[in-house]
């Protein structure tokens, strides 16, 4: 059990540094062309902020489907319920699990210590740390979902929806620059 939380931190950590990297390249090369999207700026420290509040384009179809569009910055983003409060998450089709901001566990009503030193994965830089929690409930659209881990993280501020929840799903499809759960 230790080495799958392992393994669904290690993704997740490896994930928000690629959606970070890919970040920056796609905002800086968005910002060169006068017809493109709106683009984040992505020397501002609060750049995930940002994509916070932004209004992401959500939508439930009559079938029960969910669409999400790409952001400016290439990436597919969701407003979850967990334990009834809103989070804004990156979906990571390439991450096991699900992995949460500080700042989004205390949205959720989640209780962390303030050290949180617990080693839940080895990164690129050595050891992640952080905790492991359970949430009551994660909802997007008409699915939910009961009891699922997750990890919260000690650092980084993108928290991501994997394959632990997206896998209640029947099909995850990707149709150009729409992103479509069923």
């Amino acid at each position: 059990m230790r080495r799958l939380i392992a393994l669904v931190f290690v993704t997740a950590f490896v994930a928000t540094l690629v959606a970070e990297l890919a970040s920056r390249t796609t905002g800086s090369i968005v910002s060169q062309s006068a017809t493109a999207a709106p683009a984040f700026d992505a020397g501002k420290p609060n750049r995930v902020a940002e994509l916070k509040t932004s209004n992401s384009s959500q939508f439930t179809s009559q079938d029960g489907s969910i669409s999400l569009d790409r952001e400016a910055d290439g990436h597919f983003y969701a407003d979850v319920r967990i334990n009834g409060n809103s989070v804004h998450m990156l979906i990571d089709t390439g991450a096991s699990g699900i992995a949460l901001s500080r700042d989004d566990a205390r949205t959720a009503g989640l209780a962390t210590s303030i050290a949180m030193n617990d080693v839940v994965g080895e990164g690129a830089d050595g050891a992640v740390r952080g905790e492991v929690v359970k949430l009551d409930r994660v909802e997007l659209g008409p699915l939910s979902a009961s009891d699922l881990d997750a990890v919260v993280l000690n650092s980084g501020e993108q928290s991501l929806l994997g394959q632990s929840f997206l896998s209640k799903y029947s099909s995850v499809q990707i149709e150009g620059d729409r992103m479509v759960l069923r």
